[in-house]
């Protein structure tokens, strides 16, 4: 026995953080190698330690290249071969060419992947909750958050691994010694037993408001980053509203994948209660949100004078890169300083009288990512009647009053008259880059300040992804200053969108659209029935479910772009089949007049193959030590 306690505890992975700000996060603890379970829960100290490394377990979402939404979708290119030091994993680059596989599965977060093992973090929260009651120095209130901080993250590693895998085996209680091989093979639960368990779990979690989670962090200086009432509640919402999504809800092309004793572990009929359970999940977090004091970001810039522009362009960037900020629901500190390398991935050269090869600029938009965002009416661009869509990839001349564009200077009409979150979160030749120390132009042609100059560092399409840069970044020709922040897991305005898509599912327009016009007005947009009404030329298309279903998700995908959303969405939408299948396109970097470097060039033809790639293949290797255990539809 003292064996299998000593493999159990010396499994899991001591934690070293250290975060960039005088606060410091709860994850600045070092847990001390213990050889059995009575000495990791020998006292409080020892307990807390343990519970800290199974924070630890949590993906570094902040990484581009460990987030599983981020690089594996349509969002992002990048060049290809890559330079060896230009990237830590190219398993996300090579899904989003269609080299995933079965054999050696890319992002393989079932075994380990960035050294995470979810199974690991399961069987963590599960040794805490069957030890809790051993530490004689454990306050009962403390007792009481830590084993709802341990449900917690067993929920979200559950969910993790099913939004990737959908239905999973339910690890709810570790098996003991005694437990025969045959108990060892454990076999995948239907999706609607894996959502519901999810869910309590999180229920459990988030208590009533007097027990469970609390409300908010008090003690900024030793707890932020750790897990929420209102957190535990936003995540049931994306939960529910997954599962009521089509992907999970009446979805047909899932019928004939049963276990090996012939169970179904998809239900192929719609069930709308679905919808109405995921409307209720996310109302009840917006509330527990308001009472913590969670609200839209709004920038305040203090002794800086600028424009209502400029406010406007930070109250959107801001919402995501400015620490701890006010629209934060639940943000990971993973690795301390979680943002840092994924900030220097996005930002160009800034400066033009030196390189500094730290800021990569790789993390590359995509030509359908530019297209994404609205006119400066608050419409799709090819909606808008005001606007010349057909003209789009023309050269223009800008004048003075084209404010978010560099004055005497040309690009295409696709980046004139666009709407704040399109300037706030892409750059590009031709574009401005406001930052705490002032104003950078970008000009991205051929041997111009942010353009190609080398094999490496560059974007592959032009574009660059200003949302996730945090405005205090400094360069200098020796060293660049990051400040890091924490990744926004889930942020308020996620949460309106999620709770605008319900209430549109449930038949309740005037809530979605009041959620919505929330989201826009803090963008800097007119509401949905304005814009629509006075410039689009289905000016009634807001007035039908469908129709607002098609706005509330274009929409979603503004709002949450580059926030590694995108690509789940498409996917619960049962959209990818048809997005994902679409070419890559950017401009002709490597050119140095207007008209060379303007024209659009194919970079790739991306693949999906449906319904196999909805989901990620389990690696072989686990069927031949878990015969109970069933493969992903087409692997």
């Amino acid at each position: 026995m003292k064996i299998f306690k000593i493999y159990l505890i010396l499994s899991v992975a001591a934690l070293t953080v250290v975060m960039p700000s005088c606060k410091k996060s709860f994850l600045d603890v070092v847990p001390d190698n213990v050889a059995t379970i009575d000495n990791a829960f020998a006292n409080r100290n020892e307990t807390e330690k343990f519970l800290f490394t199974i924070y630890n377990n949590l993906p570094q979402e902040g990484h581009p290249e460990t987030n599983p939404g981020m690089n594996t979708g349509d969002e992002f290119w990048i060049y290809w071969p890559i330079s060896g030091e230009d990237y830590w994993s190219l398993d996300p680059y090579s899904i989003a060419r269609g080299l995933q596989n079965k054999v050696s599965p890319k992002m393989n977060y079932w075994d380990s992947f960035d050294s995470k093992s979810m199974w690991q973090g399961i069987r963590n929260c599960n040794i805490l909750l069957e030890n809790i009651d051993k530490p004689v120095d454990l306050e009962p209130y403390v007792k009481t958050r830590w084993i709802a901080e341990a449900k917690f993250l067993k929920a979200y590693f559950h969910w993790y691994l099913f939004r990737m895998y959908g239905p999973i085996p339910i690890i709810d209680k570790n098996l003991p010694i005694t437990a025969s091989i045959d108990e060892v093979k454990v076999t995948r639960q239907p999706v609607d037993s894996v959502v519901n368990y999810i869910s309590k779990l999180l229920d459990e979690a988030a208590g009533d408001g007097n027990t469970g989670l609390p409300d908010k962090i008090t003690s900024l200086a030793t707890e932020l980053g750790r897990v929420t009432r209102p957190a535990a509640l936003a995540i049931k919402a994306r939960l529910l509203v997954t599962a009521a999504s089509p992907l999970f809800n009446g979805n047909s092309d899932f019928s004939n994948f049963k276990n090996t004793d012939g169970s179904a572990l998809f239900n192929p009929t719609f069930d709308q209660n679905k919808w109405v359970k995921a409307t209720a999940a996310c109302k009840a977090a917006i509330d527990a949100a308001n009472t913590a004091g969670i609200s839209l970001y709004r920038f305040v810039p203090g002794a800086i004078s600028v424009d209502e522009d400029t406010k406007i362009e930070m109250n959107i960037r801001n919402a995501v890169c400015e620490k701890w900020n006010s629209e934060l629901i639940w943000g990971n500190t993973a690795y301390g300083a979680p943002t840092t390398p994924l900030q220097l991935y996005a930002c160009p050269q800034l400066q033009s009288n030196f390189v500094n090869l730290s800021l990569k600029g790789q993390l590359a938009p995509t030509m359908k990512m530019a297209e994404l965002f609205y006119t400066k009416n608050g419409v799709p661009i090819n909606e808008d009647k005001t606007w010349d869509y057909t003209n789009r990839f023309n050269l223009r001349s800008t004048t003075a009053n084209d404010k978010s564009l560099q004055e005497n200077y040309q690009t295409v009409g696709l980046h004139f008259d666009r709407e704040p979150r399109f300037y706030a979160d892409m750059a590009f030749d031709g574009s401005k880059w406001f930052m705490q120390d002032g104003m950078h132009l970008i000009q991205s042609k051929s041997e111009q300040p942010t353009g190609k100059k080398q094999s490496r560092l560059y974007s592959v399409t032009g574009y660059y992804t200003k949302k996730l840069v945090n405005w205090n970044l400094v360069e200098t020709q020796t060293a660049v200053n990051v400040e890091s922040y924490p990744w926004p897991v889930m942020r308020l305005g996620d949460l309106y969108m999620l709770y605008a898509e319900a209430a549109n599912e449930t038949d309740d327009p005037a809530t979605a659209l009041t959620y919505m016009n929330l989201i826009r007005d803090r963008a800097g947009l007119k509401s949905v029935e304005s814009s629509w009404t006075n410039f689009s030329k289905t000016p009634t298309k807001y007035t039908t479910k469908i129709g607002l279903r098609d706005i509330i998700q274009q929409e979603r995908l503004i709002e949450m772009a580059f926030e590694g959303s995108r690509f789940w969405d498409l996917k619960r939408w049962k959209k990818a089949s048809q997005v994902l299948n679409q070419p890559i396109y950017g401009w002709d970097i490597i050119r140095a007049s207007y008209e060379d470097y303007n024209r659009r060039v194919l970079l790739f033809n991306q693949s999906f193959v449906s319904p196999r790639d909805y989901f990620w293949p389990i690696s072989e290797n686990n069927f031949l030590a878990n015969p109970k255990l069933v493969q992903n539809l087409g692997w």
